[in-house]
């Protein structure tokens, strides 16, 4: 029997094409191309005007998922956990991030075979025919819908049930079914791997379900992969290192299980009992082995204020017989038949905290955030089974939750993707200039009050920081934090990291407190969230670390370097960063010993990861060398009876202001290593072009004056020795030649390439500063005018 809301659903769609009909719009045929216009429509689908009927279903826009469609035949994925599998619905598409993917992945694949076949042919010399025929063979093997240019296109219809197609198309269709298998196979055996790839390798991961879910989806995954997510991570080499997407995951799993039962168990409480209702369901979620006999005296006083009647026992009696040990059992057999996890959930929360370390507090967020519960703000004791920590007067409201897209326009985002490439690029005039653009374009079409507008105005705050420009970043990221706190929440990931980046910004104008009471706040939020077990706590300690002083900032960083070791590995670059962090500090505090120790690490991550010629490798060696020189002189001090050397640290062990907000920007991603690495390419190249403008300007004037009595003589002889080679005329002397002269290779005139290589292989020809006398000659207007232009060149 039809679902009646699905019925209904159908005949708003048809009345919708019943408008299309009269504005005589194609759809999709059966094999990716236009089908003729349709002549008439109904309740289930559209008659075409050659007379074949298709079906019209809006969720059918994109092709379907291949995982979740079992044909005739392949019932195994239902006992063994693979795939093909049914789902709950027969709705399961794949998303557009994963289409766009699939077909970038296909068009790698056919350039590559493109390439194989025409060498396998003799090269691209051999002629324009064995060419064609090569992409020819690419097409048909990548599965291109057309044989002389690479195209895909999908067929939204293909695993449709009831949908039958014609003989001729066939081939059109099995080729659809292949290329739909295929993606489906990508999203197994690419996207997830890669993004537990990027999940190990990137600082800021998720942090809650939302930002689990963002991840997902930005990668084509749908949800409906978060058993196989489980399932992989615990069969992967690197579990430890993804134990938090594992949590997770499991979180998101248990809440949303949850949130199918309570929305049954809601419906048939009276409207005088919903917040005893609700309060029992979060006790019976969070509490182990709750049951309705610590609550019993609420119903019992309500009861008795309504009379006799028998009715509201009845309805009382209907929620209140749920147990904690029942609902458990519910969610543990609905993960199995939706998720397919295999590993137990158990038969309380106990055993998600024991087993895997989720916190309850953030169980009971998730779970608020999914069914609209609003709790009164305090704290409570779920941890005590003596008395239900939830009651009905903490139960506030109940609010709507309503999926809806944040809408966007084209320009600024086009915009800020330039931005974003400009700063890959190190672009940073260029990315800052566009980022004003950006944020302008979203200001006046989006207001403010947009997520997109929000990442927008904070890689502005980043661009101008790394310029040089504290206090415009200082006043862009305090907008950004208002307008996070207000579009996406207080407790979001994204403004944990927001308040993160302003303490940067307030440590560089001086405001030390105010940065230390941001850090202090984003990590109790992050606290709240997830808990401390999370790759991006060691980012907040680090900086915490370099923020405080003392015994504080040494433990702060200890733990940062703790946790920084087990999610990303001894060997990672930002382990050895902290390495070098705390090894400042120690030499600070007087324990050069350690401090000694920590340095070798640092170094050896360094040496192995950059190698001997980088500069992090080079200032770590120093810094080695030095704190080897300064634990060498205190223990002899020591020996000796002295105190003095323990005391006072060594002048260079001792990190400036500059230097702690460089490691700081380093240590929250703000300076990438894209960006120091051509920043300092760009200073040496600067005092390269300096050193050769004051070389060639102190030859000039050495010449100029050698030449000084010189320069009364006739053109003729000027002209003379220009002849012979002899490059003894200074500037002046050669604008006076006649331009015809010097074109026709009477003045023989070195290139500026030329000219620095000349004065780097014989600096001996520079003289010192100390050797210019005041009675030199210095150049005309004219001659300054002819060098800046060839600077401005250069």
């Amino acid at each position: 029997m039809e679902n009646p809301s699905r019925r209904k659903l159908l005949e708003l769609l048809a009345q919708s094409a019943k408008v299309l009909s009269l504005q005589r719009h194609a759809v999709l045929g059966p094999s990716g191309h236009q089908m003729p216009l349709f002549t008439s429509v109904d309740a289930q689908g559209i008659l075409g005007a050659d007379g074949r009927y298709y079906l019209l279903d809006v969720y059918r826009t994109m092709p379907a998922d291949a995982n979740f469609q079992v044909e005739e035949g392949e019932e195994r994925g239902n006992k063994d956990g693979g795939f093909p599998r049914r789902f709950l619905h027969g709705l399961c598409r794949l998303r557009p991030e994963l289409v766009k993917a699939f077909i970038q992945h296909k068009h790698s694949q056919f350039s590559q075979r493109v390439k194989a076949h025409v060498e396998e042919s003799g090269g691209l010399d051999t002629g324009d025919s064995v060419n064609i025929d090569a992409v020819r063979k690419a097409c048909r093997d990548v599965g291109s819908v057309s044989d002389i240019i690479f195209e895909m296109r999908f067929n939204p219809n293909v695993f449709s049930p009831g949908v039958e197609f014609p003989s001729s198309e066939s081939d059109s269709v099995e080729l659809q079914k292949r290329l739909l298998k295929e993606a489906a196979s990508f999203i197994i055996n690419e996207q997830i791997p890669a993004f537990m790839s990027d999940c190990i390798d990137g600082a800021d991961g998720p942090m809650d379900g939302a930002s689990l879910r963002q991840a997902l989806h930005q990668k084509g995954i749908n949800l409906r992969y978060l058993g196989h997510l489980v399932s992989s991570i615990s069969q992967s080499e690197f579990k430890h290192q993804l134990r938090h997407i594992t949590r997770l995951a499991l979180t998101e799993i248990v809440v949303r299980c949850a949130q199918r039962f309570f929305h049954g168990y809601i419906q048939g409480v009276e409207t005088s009992n919903l917040s005893a209702a609700v309060s029992h369901f979060l006790c019976c979620l969070l509490v182990p082995h709750f049951s309705s006999a610590s609550n019993g005296e609420e119903p019992k006083k309500r009861s008795k204020r309504r009379g006799r009647g028998g009715g509201g026992a009845s309805e009382i009696t209907a929620w209140t017989a749920l147990a904690g040990n029942e609902l458990w059992s519910l969610i543990g057999q609905d993960a199995r038949e939706t998720y397919r996890l295999h590993e137990a959930l158990g038969s309380s929360v106990e055993h998600l905290v024991e087993q895997y370390g989720l916190q309850k507090i953030s169980l009971l967020r998730e779970m608020c955030l999914k069914t609209g519960i609003q709790l009164r703000l305090r704290e409570y004791a779920l941890d005590n089974r003596n008395k239900a920590p939830i009651s009905s007067d903490d139960v506030l409201n109940i609010l709507p939750v309503v999926k809806h897209i944040t809408m966007t326009t084209s320009d600024a985002t086009r915009t800020l993707m330039a931005a974003e490439n400009s700063l890959r690029k190190g672009l940073l005039e260029k990315a800052y200039d566009q980022l004003k653009e950006a944020s302008y374009l979203f200001t006046r079409v989006c207001d403010d009050l947009h997520p997109e507008a929000c990442r927008c105005l904070s890689l502005l705050a980043k661009a101008a920081y790394v310029q040089g420009r504290p206090a415009e970043a200082r006043s862009v990221q305090l907008r950004v934090v208002i307008i996070s706190e207000r579009v996406l929440g207080f407790d979001h990931p994204n403004t944990i990291q927001q308040y993160v980046l302003l303490s940067v910004y307030l440590l560089a104008g001086g405001e030390t407190a105010l940065a230390q009471r941001c850090l202090y706040r984003a990590k109790l939020l992050l606290l709240t969230v997830h808990g401390a077990d999370h790759p991006y706590t060691s980012i907040i300690d680090a900086s915490l670390g370099l923020v405080l002083q003392g015994e504080q900032s040494v433990g702060f960083l200890q733990s940062a370097l703790k946790l920084s070791r087990s999610f990303r590995g001894d060997s990672d670059l930002t382990t050895a960063l902290i390495y070098h962090l705390l090894a400042q500090r120690l030499c600070v505090c007087g324990d050069y010993r350690a401090a000694m120790n920590h340095e070798r690490e640092a170094h050896s991550i360094f040496q192995n990861k950059c190698g001997e010629d980088h500069p992090q490798t080079k200032c770590s060696s120093d810094f080695l060398r030095n704190v080897t020189q300064q634990a060498v002189r205190v223990e002899r001090s020591i020996r000796q009876g002295g105190t003095d050397l323990i005391e006072i640290p060594a002048e260079g062990l001792i990190p400036s202001q500059d230097t702690t907000l460089e490691q700081l920007a380093l240590v929250n991603g703000i300076l990438k290593s894209s960006y120091s690495t051509r920043m300092m390419e760009f200073k040496e190249k600067l005092k390269e072009k300096r050193a050769a403008e004051e070389a060639e300007k102190t030859k000039k004037k050495l010449m100029t004056g050698k030449e000084a009595p010189e320069t009364t003589t006739n053109h003729t002889e000027v002209t003379e020795k220009a002849t012979n080679g002899e490059q003894t005329c200074d500037e002046q002397a050669c604008e006076k030649l006649d331009r015809s002269q010097m074109n026709s290779g009477d003045c023989p005139v070195k290139t500026e390439a030329e000219e620095n290589m000349h004065e780097s292989e014989s600096p001996s020809v520079v003289p010192d500063v100390s050797q210019s006398e005041p009675s030199i000659v210095p150049m005309s207007s004219e001659g300054q005018a002819e060098s800046l232009v060839e600077n401005g060149k250069e």
